[in-house]
């Protein structure tokens, strides 16, 4: 096979990454997932050094110095190279852990966090509490729902294109009732932290779609076997591609591509009032978009049943 080829093999779907990520992020993610492979480096290796990298970077856009700027940049950019590798390296050696699976979670996090607190350290003698305000509202709230709910139509999407063989689609019932069953004792103890965290994730992806959870709960009652039409999921497949791309601008790329621009022209501001002013109305535009064709989808199942 080509580079191409094998590259796009280690992809979950063409429809929920475009020419962008495959040339840009996965691609170069892929280079480095061979390399690991040949050294027999874990993915939760790969995954903890994309963390300190990433953390790294921030600490360059604390500088007003494009020099300083540039290098925390480059840090980011590697970090998230190292961030495609370690999940494509997991699904080459068959090594997936739920160690991993939870700091790749964090990683993005962590950079972001890093990201926001030079920016706030870099204008706080200019703006004082105003700039602390603004970055927790563009962190705390912009971002994080923007990037959960993103993360979340990628999975539907999945889900309806491939099943539950490409889909990490979770529900909170699913993973509170698996909370609930386990133990603080030895042996259980670490899952049990991870989804006292994740499932709050999942209950907030689930707060911001309920369109889709009244027509997904009467789906999976219409077919509890999970044997959906084939016509009906492409049928809904066709209706969510669309939105990918939104999906995508809502994630890392466009993100980061504004703060870059933010520190080349010298106003750091710019990056947290884009999260807000642009990124928002995108999250509203994608969301408003996907529950209008549930309830089209929802009521159709309604009337069939």
């Amino acid at each position: 096979m080509s580079l191409k080829q094998q590259v796009m093999a280690t992809m979950k779907s063409e429809d929920t990454e475009g020419p962008f990520e495959l040339y840009v992020t996965r691609t170069p993610g892929y280079l480095w997932a061979l390399l690991f492979k040949q050294l027999h480096v874990h993915p939760i290796a790969v995954t903890l050094i994309s963390i300190v990298i990433g953390a790294a970077s921030g600490y360059f856009f604390y500088f007003d110095d494009l020099r300083m700027n540039l290098i925390g940049m480059a840090l980011l950019v590697w970090a998230n190279w190292y961030d495609c590798a370690d999940g494509q390296l997991a699904r080459m050696t068959n090594q997936r852990t739920l160690v991993g699976r939870l700091l790749d979670g964090l990683a993005g996090d962590i950079w972001f966090y890093s990201i926001y607190q030079a920016i706030v350290l870099r204008l706080q003698p200019q703006m004082g509490i105003w700039i602390w305000l603004i970055c927790a509202y563009a962190g705390f709230v912009c971002h994080a729902r923007q990037a959960a709910l993103a993360d979340y139509y990628k999975n539907i999407h999945l889900w309806f294109a491939f099943g539950n063989q490409r889909s990490e689609l979770d529900t909170y019932e699913r993973e509170n009732a698996r909370y609930q069953s386990l133990g603080w004792r030895r042996g259980e103890w670490f899952e049990k932290l991870y989804l006292f965290f994740y499932r709050s994730y999942t209950k907030g992806q689930e707060d911001q779609t309920p369109r889709f959870q009244a027509y997904y709960r009467d789906l999976r009652r219409a077919y509890p076997d999970g044997n959906i039409p084939p016509s009906l999921r492409q049928e809904f497949r066709q209706k969510s591609r669309p939105l990918m791309p939104l999906a995508n601008i809502l994630t890392f790329d466009l993100r980061v591509g504004v703060l870059f621009l933010s520190m080349f022209v010298g106003l750091p501001i710019l990056f947290p009032l884009f999260e807000i002013a642009v990124l928002e109305p995108v999250r509203f535009y994608t969301r408003r978009r996907h529950e209008t064709f549930c309830t089209e989808f929802h009521n159709q199942l309604r009337t069939n049943r």
